[in-house]
């Protein structure tokens, strides 16, 4: 029997709540409230059993509403939430608050890729949020979609090689379809040195018209890559709704991930699509 399905990246929210900078002006298709109950229907189309919600602002009224969702739907096994890394001090105290009132939270994300300075991880205040964050046992979630990214994980996992940390959507990859994707081939290979990274397969929409098998001709050098340098132990996958909507939603995305994962074994698959994100956020842990 194959292992539960875990969406190990999914997203709510309403910008009637609080801010959302890079929806303003963005493609109406995603530019309005999404609750859970949305996508349920694809998710149990798919076979998926849980999922993990993760924050999309810059701001703790978007880790309220995911905590609130939590609390109404079990499918939520994990939340990664908001601190603000470069101001240690209220940090240290969402960190008290998440693991003493708020189990539920596995993860911190910050939108490093929103930043003006490509370099943002590196500053030393934020090296504190993140000394404060790898001694919590909570994970680090980056957004990395430009090289200076991943170069900037691969110093902070020299200054915090304990600090568990996954790379949201392989890290941008160029989907060329090419052999070597550029600099992201070897930066990647270098931050899966460190046992304590991890990746997502999620995210990975190949730009230009085409038929889903042409989708996965252009987007299958890129996961073939993270398999070899990361091992499915270390891969999880991720349905990145509701931004898949501008890319056919869970009806194009899912089949798309089973046929990259086909050629893996069974226990392979299964650590790609739940058993890796179970280990990396800990969901067989109570939430409450």
């Amino acid at each position: 029997m194959p292992g539960p399905v875990v969406d190990a990246h999914l997203h709510v929210w309403d910008p009637a709540l609080t801010s959302y900078p890079w929806l303003v002006g963005g493609p109406p298709v995603i530019n309005r409230a999404f609750a859970l109950d949305d996508v349920v229907p694809d998710l149990e189309a798919a076979g998926v059993d849980s999922v993990v919600l993760v924050q999309s602002a810059d701001d703790v009224a978007d880790t309220e509403l995911m905590l609130e969702c939590a609390r109404k739907d079990a499918r939520v096994a994990g939340v990664v939430a908001y601190a603000p890394l470069q101001d240690p001090e209220e940090t240290g105290r969402l960190l008290d608050r998440y693991r003493s009132a708020e189990p539920v939270v596995r993860g911190i994300r910050v939108l490093v890729h929103e930043q003006p300075d490509p370099w943002w991880l590196l500053r030393d205040e934020v090296i504190e949020g993140l000394t404060a964050l790898s001694r919590s046992g909570l994970t680090f979630d980056l957004v990395a979609v430009l090289p200076e990214h991943l170069r900037a994980a691969l110093r902070v996992s020299e200054l915090l090689p304990d600090l568990p940390m996954v790379l949201d959507h392989l890290g941008h990859p160029p989907l060329d379809g090419g052999g070597r994707q550029g600099e992201w081939w070897d930066l990647v290979a270098a931050v899966a040195r460190n046992p304590r990274a991890h990746a997502k397969v999620s995210g990975l929409y190949p730009g230009g018209p085409g038929e889903p098998s042409a989708a996965v001709g252009r987007v299958r050098p890129s996961v073939e890559h993270a398999l070899d340098v990361f091992g499915p132990a270390r891969l999880m996958y991720g349905g990145d709704w509701p931004i898949s909507l501008l890319h056919g939603g869970y009806p194009a995305t899912w089949p798309l991930a089973t046929e990259l994962l086909s050629g893996l074994s069974r226990p392979e698959r299964d650590d790609v699509l739940g058993g890796t994100a179970t280990r990396f956020y800990r969901l067989d842990e109570p939430r409450r």
